[in-house]
């Protein structure tokens, strides 16, 4: 909270600063923030302010402004930096990370792009280049190809010689052993290399057994390794394990909050790199598809409520009840949806252990089901006085519940096992199925039992 209001002071001062032009108070203020507190006060101005207090910035601090461009995100950066000429960015962009550089350059346009990467000075530009030539969200992708190794024919003396003698390498708490043709062939720890002697082989201090990373391997299983294995950084290797970069722990927790992010918005039907701020009809063609599927299997729904028209007509009263059938079973169905689609992005839940997972979710979906129909036949009957319509209501929302628990484990399982993101489509049929056979039960018990609703209720 203390670091919150921090930050609100600092944020109503810049656009107070800006708003009287007091360019030299802006700079000494902007200039003793943290990139991260940076990167969260240019995310709350408007353009205008944003472009402003950035251009104020870069001109006298150019490493620290883009580093909090980088805190900003790749996306929200590159429409800062979009702005400025092609010179400008390429000179820009060398002040950081290439992993970070390559993550910008890929959201700004095409030509803008490669006019960036044609300036940029030949060696920053074919590293870069080199990381854009991997798939999206591979760790290929997101690794810093920059990474500190040691020959495996070192001693220890040598090994702190040339730990020494390279301090601008981003991670020195697991040192890399490799072999004459850079193959990762182990890793010691700092604190290992300073507790044994000088003369000491690297090869005997050194672990063989490693975790590391493929090239195309996802990032989201790169974030799974560094979890599980509570490690502070991963070595990334090609197909013929060669050290080729290294993924820290900085960048995990980066892939983390994205992919959190990306399944909560696959799982309201909307695209993962939409923002709060994205362009109304670029919002507009990302979340329409999935609505007019949407209207498709609602018309799915509503072909059922026709089968029964007769049905309503005779006892109206039912259309009161029917959306708390169909309700409750769209509510179960996201909660068992959410627990599921969270165990498969975790590598919890796999068809092995699926079965378990589904017979856990239809215990509680039907033990919810008994206890929220009875409530719900006790208030109906309370209220209209018919004993039958409560019971009906109830065994509709039991059978509902238990359609809700199956079809929220099942269906994401499916999709995951058919290569679709479970996030992105299941709320739709699972939806589909509650709206369906919450009313087809419903609907089909007073049908069924009619004459015993036949009375004024």
């Amino acid at each position: 909270m203390a670091a919150q209001r921090r930050i609100d002071l600092v944020l109503d001062s810049v656009r107070r600063l800006l708003r009287i032009g007091a360019t030299a108070n802006l700079l000494n203020l902007l200039q003793k923030q943290h990139p991260a507190d940076l990167a969260q006060v240019f995310g709350e101005l408007t353009d205008r302010d944003r472009e402003a207090a950035f251009s104020v910035l870069v001109e006298r601090h150019g490493r620290l402004a883009m580093e909090a461009v980088s805190e900003l995100g790749p996306e929200a950066g590159a429409a800062l930096l979009s702005t400025r000429s092609a010179e400008d960015i390429a000179k820009l962009v060398q002040e950081i990370p290439s992993d970070d550089a390559a993550a910008l350059i890929d959201y700004l346009p095409d030509e803008l792009s490669t006019a960036v990467l044609d300036l940029m000075r030949p060696r920053e530009s074919g590293v870069v280049e080199n990381l854009l030539e991997y798939d999206e969200k591979t760790a290929g992708r997101i690794m810093n190809p920059t990474v500190f190794a040691l020959s495996e024919d070192l001693t220890v003396g040598e090994a702190i010689t040339e730990l020494q003698n390279h301090r601008d390498i981003e991670m020195v708490f697991y040192l890399y052993v490799v072999d004459e043709r850079r193959h990762l062939v182990g890793v010691t720890s700092l604190r290992r290399l300073l507790l044994v002697s000088p003369e000491t082989p690297l090869k005997r201090i050194m672990v063989a057994d490693l975790i590391s990373a493929r090239v195309d391997m996802d990032q989201e299983e790169v974030a799974r390794q560094v979890a599980a294995y509570n490690l502070l950084a991963i070595p990334v290797v090609d197909e013929e394990n060669k050290l080729v970069g290294i993924i820290t722990v900085d960048d995990v927790i980066d892939v983390i909050k994205d992919e959190a992010t990306e399944d909560i918005y696959r799982l309201a039907g909307v695209s993962g790199d939409e923002r709060a701020f994205t362009p109304p009809m670029e919002s507009l063609h990302k979340r329409l598809p999935w609505l007019g599927v949407n209207l498709v299997t609602a018309f799915l729904a509503a072909g059922v409520v026709a089968l029964f028209e007769g049905t309503i007509d005779a006892l109206p009263v039912l259309a009161i009840f029917m959306p708390i059938v169909a309700g409750m079973g769209g509510n179960a169905g996201t909660q068992t949806l959410t627990v599921v689609v969270r165990g498969i992005a975790l590598g919890e839940l796999t068809w092995g252990n699926a079965r378990k997972a589904l017979f856990k979710e239809i215990v509680v979906g039907v033990g919810n089901g008994v206890f929220l129909g009875v409530a719900a036949a006790l208030v109906v009957w309370a209220t209209r006085g018919n004993p039958t319509l409560g019971i009906i209501l109830g065994l509709a929302m039991i059978v509902n519940l238990f359609v809700a628990a199956a079809a929220g484990t099942l269906i994401p399982l499916g999709l995951r096992a058919a290569n679709v993101d479970p996030a992105l489509a299941s709320s739709v049929f699972i939806t589909t199925m509650t709206d369906v056979f919450g009313f087809f039960s419903f609907l089909g018990l007073a049908s069924l039992f009619s004459r015993y609703l036949a009375a004024p209720i």
